[in-house]
């Protein structure tokens, strides 16, 4: 997926002074919304209920990704604000790693999305066929499936003449997914594992929620069960459209090098990589979290917690 982790291409001209503004702007809602999420990672291992019920087990692993996702798109970010180099085999590792977070994501809406439509229409056999070893084994064969991908790329990456290595090292600044592109085969495989990861993720999100749709009608169907999973499913697509809408960052930042200034320019780049690649990795804890009534007390109460840990640790600093 080319625009999982695209670092933003700050240009050789911008001012130190302009560059560090750009990056404090950025790197701060980043550490919000990782602390938020590793806090969210921590509510969910810290109860029983949580590590041993299926849909938080999911849950948990679709924030993991999400977090470790984040991590490395601000990492590949900040080298691009610093501009350092390294060497292409460093590069592609962060590179691979965060196309396999990335992936592991919608896969896991799918899993998320199967499961309310297990319990809506199949109540009775939800707990023989939503079980924890069940589950456990749909979360390995997802890792299993988007690790054979990554090895795919890399195999696909032989066929590049790596004499020329060097040369292509020394051009550039940024070290992003492009690089991984060497040979045209590799771009077109990108394109059409993108588009047949996205078409199958919301084709099984929209089933789910068509069926649960269906069985909401049925007069043997709970009612209230069946709109909270409604709607729960109703979210998997929203999260389905910021994960595909990412996949857009690279049209709109050629649109607007080729219409605007190149300070606007990287102004908008920045924001985009707010929108797009920051943000949604933050909605699965904030949506989940505040929304479920098991989770929410605990997770406000660790946020609390965090907060004044921040602040008694600020106020000792200031008052030593």
């Amino acid at each position: 997926m080319t625009e999982a982790n695209i670092s933003t291409n700050i240009s050789v001209g911008l001012h130190d002074l302009e560059r560090g503004l750009l990056s404090s702007l950025t790197t701060l809602p980043c550490c919000v919304f990782f602390c938020i999420n590793v806090i969210m990672l921590f509510t969910l291992r810290s109860k029983s209920v949580f590590r041993e019920t299926c849909r938080y087990i999911l849950l948990y692993n679709l924030v993991l990704a999400d977090t470790l996702q984040m991590a490395v798109s601000q990492i590949l970010y900040m080298m691009s604000i610093c501009r350092i180099t390294l060497p292409y085999p460093v590069c592609g590792i962060l590179v691979m790693f965060a196309n396999l977070t990335n992936e592991i994501s919608p896969l896991t809406l799918v899993l998320m999305s199967l499961e309310r439509y297990v319990a809506v229409c199949y109540p009775l056999r939800h707990a023989t066929i939503i079980t924890i070893r069940n589950t456990e084994v749909s979360i390995i064969t997802i890792w299993i499936f988007c690790s054979l991908n990554i090895l795919i790329r890399v195999l696909l990456l032989l066929e590049f003449p790596f004499e020329e290595l060097q040369r292509l090292q020394l051009k550039r600044y940024v070290c992003n997914t492009f690089l991984m592109f060497l040979t045209p085969v590799s771009h077109e495989y990108d394109k059409a594992y993108t588009c047949f990861l996205f078409v199958s993720a919301f084709v099984g999100v929209t089933c789910s929620y068509v069926g649960v749709m269906l069985a909401a009608r049925s007069a043997s169907t709970d009612k209230a069960s069946a709109g909270k999973a409604r709607n729960t499913l109703l979210l998997h697509l929203v999260q389905l459209g910021f994960s595909l809408s990412s996949t857009v960052n690279n049209a709109l930042l050629l649109l607007t090098s080729k219409t605007v200034s190149n300070r606007v320019s990287l102004l908008i780049q920045n924001a985009l990589y707010i929108l797009l690649f920051i943000l949604p990795r933050c909605l699965s804890a904030l949506i989940y979290g505040l929304r479920d009534q098991t989770i929410r007390p605990i997770l406000v109460y660790n946020l609390c917690c965090q907060l004044k840990l921040l602040a008694v640790t600020a106020g000792a600093k200031i008052y030593p």
